[in-house]
C-alpha cells in the first residue's frame, strides 16, 4: 500500500465524520439551507487562494523539474476551482468582495500556509493532500441527481479529472513524503481542520 492510500485508511474515521455531516448531507439531498450554502462558498473562496499560495510556496522550493511542473498543473486546478466559485457568486448573488474568514478557516489556512512555509515537501504535501482527496471522495459518494440545486456542485468533485488532480497530488507525496510523525500529523491535521470547516459552515445558521 502507498503511504497516500495508508494515510487515507488511517484517517477513515474523519472521512466518515465528514459524509455523515449533516450540512455534506444536505449538500447531497438537496435540502440544505441557500444561505449556509453561500456562505459556505465565500469561506471555501477565501481557502482556496491560500490553497493557490501554499501550492506557489511550494512550487518555489522544489528542487526538481518533474515536481515544479506537477504542482503548477495543481495550482492550475485551484484557479478552476476559483472559478466555479466565482460562477456561483454571479448566479447567486453572493458577495465575494470582502469576505470575513471565520476562526476555521483562518486555523486551516494560517496551519497551511506555515507548513507550506516552513516544512519538508513531503510534509507539505501530506497537509495538502486532505482536500483534495476528500472532495473527490465526496463527490463520487453524493449522487448528483439527488442534489437539487447543488448538482454543478458534486458533479464538478465527481469529474474525473479532479480525480486525476487528486492522484497526481498523492503522488507527489508518494514520493516526497515518507511514514514519519511530521507526515502523519500534518495529514490527520488536515483532515480534522476539512470537517472544522463543514461544522463552522453548518454553524454558521447562528
Amino acid at each position: 500500500m502507498t503511504l497516500a492510500a495508508q494515510l487515507w485508511t488511517d484517517n477513515a474515521d474523519v472521512v466518515a465524520d465528514v459524509l455523515a455531516h449533516p450540512f455534506v448531507r444536505g449538500i447531497g439531498d438537496g435540502s440544505l439551507d441557500r444561505d449556509l450554502f453561500a456562505g459556505y462558498i465565500a469561506q471555501d473562496a477565501f481557502f482556496l487562494e491560500s490553497f493557490a499560495r501554499a501550492y506557489g510556496l511550494a512550487i518555489a522550493r522544489s528542487g526538481d523539474t518533474a515536481t515544479l511542473l506537477a504542482l503548477a498543473e495543481l495550482l492550475g486546478g485551484v484557479r478552476d476551482e476559483l472559478r466555479l466559485h466565482a460562477s456561483y457568486a454571479a448566479s447567486w448573488g453572493i458577495d465575494m468582495g470582502g469576505v470575513e474568514p471565520a476562526a476555521a478557516t483562518l486555523a486551516y489556512t494560517e496551519f497551511l500556509l506555515a507548513t507550506a512555509a516552513t516544512a519538508d515537501l513531503g510534509v507539505v504535501c501530506a497537509a495538502m493532500t486532505p482536500c483534495m482527496r476528500l472532495y473527490a471522495h465526496i463527490g463520487t459518494t453524493l449522487d448528483a441527481a439527488s442534489a437539487g440545486p447543488y448538482a454543478e456542485w458534486v458533479q464538478t468533485y465527481a469529474d474525473p479529472g479532479f480525480e486525476e488532480v487528486a492522484a497526481v497530488l498523492e503522488k507527489l507525496l508518494d514520493q516526497h513524503g515518507g511514514d514519519s510523525p511530521a507526515v502523519r500529523t500534518a495529514y490527520r491535521r488536515a483532515m480534522r481542520l476539512e470537517l472544522g470547516f463543514f461544522e463552522s459552515a453548518l454553524a454558521a445558521r447562528g
